[in-house]
């Protein structure tokens, strides 16, 4: 099967990015983002296909993403307004608390990586690897040194794609009391130099 990598997101692919990105992350937003009903919503409504790539099978079908983030936004962020839109009054502002706590940083040094992800299906087939090389070329264009993402600590098979790829861990953060809420107890971040 061939693999294509775009820049962007077709607007016809937000509802299979939405559930790729769930399927993905819903391990460790379920409980702030669930139900599964409202996050799919929720994230077709936020996803920005200017900051992300894709990668789309021969028969269009999108099976990777690979989003990033910019002083102008962040490819799954959303903001209080989308959560409000979504969630209410009530249960958006306590989500959007939860969920700034967990960070909304932009690194002005690094090139931020906002999530990668990849279908079942598709795993171990050299699609992530695809997806970081885009990224690695997006983050050189716009003059970046190294690039930067974080981990959960028992996510192994894209920690060992990481280093595989010449990351190395340079802090990890304990999440403390939300790690009840997001089912992680840290987070590690990583760092790749382009040169």
């Amino acid at each position: 099967m061939g693999v294509t990598i775009f820049r962007g997101l077709h607007s016809q692919l937000r509802p299979q990015a939405a559930q790729l990105y769930w399927e993905a992350f819903g391990g460790k937003l379920g409980r702030v983002l669930g139900p599964d009903e409202r996050a799919l919503r929720f994230f077709q409504r936020v996803i920005r296909g200017d900051l992300c790539f894709s990668a789309v099978g021969d028969g269009g079908e999108l099976i990777g993403l690979a989003g990033y983030k910019t002083p102008t936004g962040s490819f799954a962020g959303g903001s209080w307004e989308d959560l409000t839109e979504v969630y209410g009054r009530i249960g958006g502002r306590w989500r959007g608390s939860v969920l700034w706590a967990l960070g909304r940083e932009v690194d002005n040094d690094r090139f931020l990586i906002d999530g990668i992800c990849v279908g079942k299906a598709h795993r171990g087939k050299g699609v992530g690897s695809m997806l970081l090389a885009a990224l690695y070329h997006e983050a050189a264009e716009r003059g970046y040194g190294s690039v930067r993402l974080d981990v959960v600590q028992d996510n192994f098979r894209a920690r060992a794609l990481y280093e595989r790829q010449g990351f190395r861990a340079v802090r990890t953060e304990e999440l403390g009391m939300l790690r009840f809420l997001f089912g992680f107890a840290s987070s590690t971040t990583m760092v790749r130099p382009l040169s």
